[in-house]
């Protein structure tokens, strides 16, 4: 089996260690990464730094900036993207060369993916082009529920979390589905298949869709973003929103943004991925996270001047610190 990851940041090296890792001789994973992440993983190959310890395994490594490189892979049964979702739009073409007519794709990424609706999205896929590049009959969704970052580039640290959901966009159970989720346990993920995927990536964006801006704008960690009244009743008024959203298209939510917000609590004081690109002055993935909500609402009808809000302060704050591109 030939799997292929396309980026090898926090998630996907925390994917590919453990894939890697797997002792089987049929199994050969190749990450697909560029620059200085590229040569950390050709010198030391997959690194991840866990409470028990550094997880390692040897790195088959082919170079994203070359067609070459690329082209000599050939088609894979499996193609992880871990790139942010900013950055797939310019990924997508070089991803075609590794799709075989059953090739299956599994976005590892946050937010709402460029095949959620039926339409392309202006905001995640704009004029369509994603979608041209990676047919949507390839791909199955996914929703990763850890929490990992990089120390370097090479080196992932895991903090907690194992989970990956799996499923149809479609909805329902397939072979493919089942294969690959057997594939992730094996590797020691806690993969469950899902026959309503749309609905746990849309639950999963309900939780952080807030406190990923506010915490990228404030420095703050996700505990003291819910320990200020007034920034945790806004961040409500937002969730309310985009739960009016999800009951219109198939993505209704039974709890409510404060009960959530026990949940997050639980997680301690914790630095966002958003607040963590803030940081290290990488590009913010908020269109993902915040301005699809707003386009999705906009197609149903639901108003949302919360979002509307959370989003524009949150693109200004970008566009000042060059972390999102200007109109």
């Amino acid at each position: 089996m030939k799997v292929c990851i396309v980026g090898a940041g926090a998630i996907g090296g925390f994917l590919g260690v453990r894939l890697a890792r797997l002792a089987e001789a049929d199994l050969r994973v190749t990450a697909l990464a560029r620059d200085a992440t590229l040569a950390a993983l050709r010198e030391h190959g997959w690194r991840m730094q866990t409470a028990d310890g550094l997880l390692q395994a040897p790195a088959a490594t082919a170079d994203a900036a070359s067609p070459a490189d690329i082209a000599a892979l050939g088609a894979q049964d499996l193609v992880i993207i871990a790139v942010k979702s900013q950055s797939l739009g310019a990924v997508a073409p070089s991803i075609a060369p590794l799709l075989g007519p059953d090739t299956v794709v599994l976005p590892a990424m946050n937010g709402v993916p460029w095949w959620f609706d039926a339409r392309p999205l202006e905001s995640v896929d704009p004029g369509g082009r994603i979608a041209a590049a990676i047919p949507q009959r390839h791909v199955l969704g996914c929703v990763v529920h850890a929490s990992t970052s990089t120390a370097e580039p090479g080196l992932v640290v895991h903090k907690m979390g194992q989970g990956l959901i799996i499923g149809e966009p479609e909805g329902g159970v397939s072979d493919r589905a089942r294969r690959v989720v057997a594939l992730l346990a094996q590797a020691g993920f806690n993969a469950t298949l899902s026959e309503r995927i749309r609905y746990d990536i849309w639950y999963k964006l309900w939780g952080n869709m807030t406190t990923n801006p506010v915490s990228a704008m404030t420095g703050a960690t996700a505990d003291r973003v819910l320990d200020d009244p007034l920034v945790a009743a806004f961040c409500i008024s937002a969730m309310h929103e985009a739960a009016a959203i999800g009951r219109c298209i198939g993505c209704a939510i039974d709890e409510t943004p404060e009960d959530r917000h026990k949940v997050t609590r639980k997680l301690g004081a914790f630095k966002t991925s958003m607040l963590q690109d803030a940081e290290a002055g990488r590009p913010m993935e908020i269109d993902a996270l915040v301005s699809a909500v707003r386009e999705i609402g906009q197609r149903v009808g639901v108003a949302t001047p919360n979002i509307d809000a959370l989003l524009g302060l949150t693109r200004l704050f970008a566009r000042t610190h060059g972390l999102y591109p200007d109109a």
